[in-house]
């Protein structure tokens, strides 16, 4: 075959990969990153730690069985190039689309995503899973997890390895470390070593002495074990996971692609313990525009291949995100105790635009959600008043410690829930669906939800007032509905919503950012003859017990809306108006929510459309409680 013959086109499964020689694995490499980095130009997604892995995927999937051997990707954004390989490179230009491929590793996918992911550190304890059950069966496949150095900052990876080498006997996990670079001098002593290290030789003059040494007198077989021990690691670095009682192999540079296959080969020998191997690589490898970016086009809108220049968004409005950023900036110019905790976001949570202006008090803790939150309720603790800036689905990876550390202590954290609701092409893994139901759920909690940017920015101005108890704040993806006011730095009053319109039918009570759609449903309302009220709740706790008792006392019919799932802001007014009687007096009431499913990615206005959500549902929903047609709205 000539040298430059297309390869990618003949490998539609790692099968045909398999059928390569291994000189042509180099050549097969440089064209799955090109049609990653076209693929990614078309749809937008995450680019970076997918170029950055290319050789080891290309690697793994030659060296082992797949999907025999399972490879389980830590969080799956750097799965691309995986997936190019897998049967779905006829697919790849729907990434992150509606009806599209997964931006992470799916189940329901293909059978070469073994386990979805898109939260970081799972892959260990996944992993190790897998291998007890393969332990169990009694066969002899392989079991390989992939994590980023990013996510050994979190805690559960290390829970999974201090469990690993007491739970099985064969398990590989790879750690590609893409934050540091191997100068020239260092990476051929490194090949070397790891050469040396993996090989049978070497492990059987390991196995050898060993044997001479268990023979000698227990003091001096323990200094014996000691000094091969870190004679073997200190160079490497590698001493740390060898007392986790793996067999650390590297560091090794993640680009060599004869090198990563002949380590791959070696580690499958490995039956005494499990083998950590440890690659090096770079974040964006191979696209010049990404190599040379602040975040390595960690995430990118659809872009110029040529030029790497990314489209623009076409609204001038700021983000929510910046919103909340910029009012915490303006409290914290008033108040020096407030503090900023994020948790690996510093750029998604707008804490990047906080820690310029104040970076003393700015707080990265890493992939390490129930770090931040006790480290932040040990700051409130001590009289300092922490704003913890989490996603909203991240968020639940701490749920204990806010229960336990903040809550039952009455601490006043203050926990800044970005991404609420859906966020489009992240899909259902990155959905902050459920945060109203389980914050709502903590006594003396004060949750709120902005209704539009102004909203936020008050809120921001209430939480660091609140000082006797936590408090948190939800507020969306995207451009901020509505400019900043007058009032913009005021506090709102703890427990009291609005009303925006007055109506005598139907009464419209708003939770969020669905307040634009909700008044659109109003107007589609009033002008079938159906006078509406709309109010915005601003708070489900403590829920405003005036407000809603108005409505039910004025209106034949009540919705509640809230960009969350059952269970949350609707689920606490029925109660309160069961235990108050109020559903006694015959008002219809109905609660719209997100549906009881976790919905796939698409654009976010088509998201809310099928959750029911929109302008012309949320006016169904009042016309069919009063009895009248489902499409009578949209007529």
């Amino acid at each position: 075959m000539a040298p430059n013959t297309p390869l990618l086109d003949q490998v539609s499964l790692p099968a045909d990969l398999r059928k390569l020689d291994e000189s042509q694995l180099r050549q097969l490499a440089d064209e799955v990153r090109a049609e990653t980095i076209s693929a990614v130009s078309h749809t937008g997604g995450h680019l970076g730690a997918g170029l950055g892995v290319v050789e080891l995927t290309v690697a793994l999937h030659y060296v082992f069985d797949t999907p025999r051997d399972k490879i389980i990707w830590d969080v799956g954004h750097q799965a691309y190039p995986h997936k190019i390989i897998t049967g779905r490179r006829d697919r790849i230009r729907t990434l992150r689309q509606g009806q599209g491929l997964s931006g992470f590793t799916k189940r329901s996918e293909s059978e070469y995503d073994p386990f979805g992911a898109a939260h970081a550190a799972t892959s260990i304890s996944a992993g190790l899973g897998f291998a007890v059950a393969r332990d169990k069966r009694g066969d002899d496949s392989n079991v390989i997890a992939v994590i980023g150095d990013g996510s050994m900052s979190a805690g559960m990876a290390y829970e999974a390895m201090n469990n690993a080498a007491e739970t099985t006997k064969r398990f590989i996990v790879i750690l590609n470390d893409n934050d540091m670079s191997i100068a020239p001098p260092v990476g051929g002593m490194s090949s070397y070593l790891g050469r040396l290290a993996s090989s049978k030789t070497y492990r059987q003059i390991r196995k050898t002495a060993k044997s001479i040494a268990e023979a000698l007198p227990a003091p001096i077989h323990d200094v014996a074990k000691k000094a091969e021990e870190y004679a073997r690691t200190m160079v490497t670095g590698g001493t740390f996971f060898e007392e986790l009682g793996f067999h650390y192999l590297g560091p090794f540079d993640g680009h060599d692609m004869d090198l990563l296959v002949r380590i791959m080969k070696n580690a499958k020998d490995f039956t005494d313990r499990p083998v950590l191997i440890h690659v090096v690589t770079k974040k964006g490898k191979g696209y010049e525009p990404a190599e040379n970016a602040a975040d390595k086009y960690h995430g990118v809108t659809k872009f110029n291949v040529v030029t790497g220049e990314q489209a623009k968004g076409g609204s001038a409005a700021p983000s929510y995100t910046k919103v909340f950023a910029q009012a915490l900036v303006r409290e914290a110019e008033k108040d020096e105790k407030i503090v900023a905790i994020t948790a690996a976001m510093p750029s998604g949570t707008g804490l990047d635009i906080f820690g310029s202006k104040f970076p003393e008090r700015t707080y990265d803790v890493g992939i390490a959600e129930q770090h931040a939150v006790t480290f932040a309720a040990g700051l409130a603790a001590d009289g300092m008043k922490p704003f913890a800036a989490i996603y909203s689905t991240f968020l639940q990876r701490g749920y204990d410690q806010v229960v336990h550390d903040v809550a039952i202590q009455k601490l006043p954290v203050r926990f800044a829930m970005d991404r609420a609701g859906l966020v489009g092409a992240d899909g259902s893994t990155h959905a902050g669906s459920f945060d109203v139901g389980y914050m709502g759920a903590l006594p003396g909690m004060v949750l709120m939800a902005a209704a539009d940017g102004n909203e936020l920015s008050r809120m921001v101005a209430t939480a660091a007032q609140i000082d006797d108890r936590p408090s948190a704040f939800r507020y969306p993806r995207g451009d901020a509905d509505g400019a900043l006011g007058a009032d913009a730095h005021l506090p709102l009053e703890i427990g009291k919503g609005r009303i925006l319109r007055e109506g005598t039918s139907v009464a419209l009570l708003n939770f969020g950012t669905r307040m634009l759609e909700a008044n659109k449903a109003a107007d589609k309302l009033n002008a079938m003859g159906l006078s509406t009220t709309l109010a915005d709740a601003r708070f489900a706790k403590p829920l405003d017990e005036d407000l809603i008792r108005r409505l039910v006392r004025e209106h034949e019919v009540l919705i509640t809306i809230e960009e969350g799932a059952m269970g949350g802001f609707g689920a606490f007014v029925l109660h309160f108006m069961s235990a108050d009687g109020l559903l006694d007096r015959g008002v219809k009431v109905r609660t719209l929510t997100l549906p009881d499913i976790f919905q796939d990615q698409d654009k976010p206005e088509l998201q809310y459309a099928a959750a029911g959500l929109d302008a012309d549902a949320i006016a169904n929903a009042a016309l069919l409680a009063l009895g009248r047609g489902v499409n009578e709205a949209r007529a």
